[in-house]
C-alpha cells in the first residue's frame, strides 16, 4: 500500500494535498461536492483583523494557461472566523487546518494570527506575507526580509502553533527572504503565491482588472513555483509547502523531488471543484508508475542527481 503520509512541522498528515487559501473559501460549497476528509488539510480563506469588502470589480481574468486575480482579501474578519467559520469547518473536516492570515501592519498581523491561533482545528499559522492585490500590507512585507522577518518574529511571540510563511515570488532572490523569516523564527515556508501580472483589454484600451495588476496563478506557473521551491529547500532548514500550478498528481511528485513536504492545490479548484480529490485519488497509482513507496523518502530527491 502507498505511503501518503507526511509529516509537516511535527503535525501528522494522511496525504500532502491541501487547497490554497483563496481557491477554497472555509470548506462549505466543496463540501457538498465531496468528503472534505479525504484532504491531507486545506488552507482557509486569507484572514485580516477587521472585516474586508475586497478590490471593486472587475476582479478575475482569464488568461492563457492560468487566471489572475485581483480580489483583495475579502474577509468578515478575523472575530467572525474565529467565532463562526473554523467551529463549522470543524464539522465538516476533522483534521487540522491552516489558518491564512494577512495585514496591512506588524500589529494587525499579530491580533489576528493570535485570536486563529487559539481554534482548537487550526494545525498551523499561514503567514500571508504575499498577496500581489492589496496596497500598504501583503506583498509589501513579503519583498523586504527585514520586513518579513519582524512579521514573522511578531507573529511567533503570540502563537503556540506553528508559524509558516507563505512567499512571495515576485522579488529578486527568494532565498534571502526565506533566510530571514527562518532565522526570525518561522518553523515552514510556503513558496509561492501568485506572480504579478495584468491584461489590457485592446477595445477599451485599459486594463481589464479594476486594480490594474493582479496574481497569476494556474499551469503556467508551476515552472516558477518549481523553481523557488528548489532554491528555498536549499537555502533554509526548515520544511516547504509547494505552491503553484499544481493541477496532477505527477505535480504533487514534481514538488516534493524540488523540497515540498506538503503541496498546495489553488486555481485548479475553480476550474474544477474535484480537482483535490481526484489528485489524491490519483496519487497512488502516480507514486506506482514513478517506483515510489513512501512519499516522504521523496522529500528534496531530485537534490544532488
Amino acid at each position: 500500500m502507498a505511503g501518503t503520509a507526511v509529516r509537516l512541522c511535527g503535525v501528522e498528515l494522511k496525504n500532502p494535498v491541501i487547497p490554497a487559501s483563496g481557491t477554497f473559501g472555509f470548506g462549505r460549497e466543496f463540501a457538498e461536492v465531496y468528503d472534505l476528509n479525504v484532504l491531507g488539510s486545506l488552507s482557509i480563506k486569507g484572514t485580516t483583523a477587521a472585516p474586508r469588502f475586497g478590490n471593486p470589480t472587475p476582479r478575475i481574468a482569464e488568461c492563457p494557461a492560468g487566471m489572475l486575480n485581483a480580489v483583495g482579501l475579502q474577509n468578515p474578519g478575523a472575530d467572525a472566523v474565529a467565532a463562526d467559520e473554523l467551529p463549522n469547518l470543524a464539522r465538516l473536516f476533522s483534521g487540522p487546518v491552516m489558518a491564512n492570515v494577512s495585514g496591512f501592519s506588524v500589529s494587525e498581523y499579530a491580533s489576528a494570527a493570535e485570536k486563529l491561533d487559539a481554534a482548537e482545528n487550526v494545525g498551523w499559522i499561514e503567514l500571508n506575507v504575499s498577496c500581489p492585490n492589496v496596497h500598504g500590507g501583503g506583498m509589501s512585507f513579503g519583498t523586504d526580509p527585514h520586513a518579513a522577518a519582524e512579521v514573522t518574529a511578531a507573529v511567533k511571540r503570540v502563537c503556540r502553533k506553528p508559524v509558516i510563511v507563505k512567499l512571495t515570488p515576485n522579488v529578486t532572490d527568494i532565498r534571502e527572504i526565506a533566510r530571514a523569516c527562518e532565522a526570525a523564527g518561522a518553523d515552514g515556508l510556503c513558496a509561492v503565491n501568485t506572480l504579478l501580472g495584468m491584461r489590457i483589454d485592446p477595445v477599451r484600451r485599459r486594463p481589464v482588472l479594476a486594480n490594474v495588476t493582479g496574481g497569476l496563478s494556474g499551469p503556467a506557473v508551476l515552472p516558477v513555483a518549481l523553481r523557488c521551491v528548489w532554491q528555498v529547500w536549499e537555502a533554509v532548514k526548515i520544511p516547504v509547502v509547494g505552491s503553484g500550478g499544481v493541477s496532477r498528481a505527477e505535480d504533487v511528485l514534481e514538488m516534493m523531488l524540488a523540497g515540498a513536504t506538503a503541496v498546495e492545490v489553488g486555481a485548479a479548484n475553480l476550474v474544477r471543484p474535484t480537482a483535490c480529490r481526484d489528485i489524491v485519488n490519483d496519487l497512488p497509482a502516480a507514486m506506482e508508475r514513478c517506483g515510489v513507496k513512501d512519499l516522504e523518502t521523496i522529500i528534496g530527491g531530485a537534490h544532488g542527481a
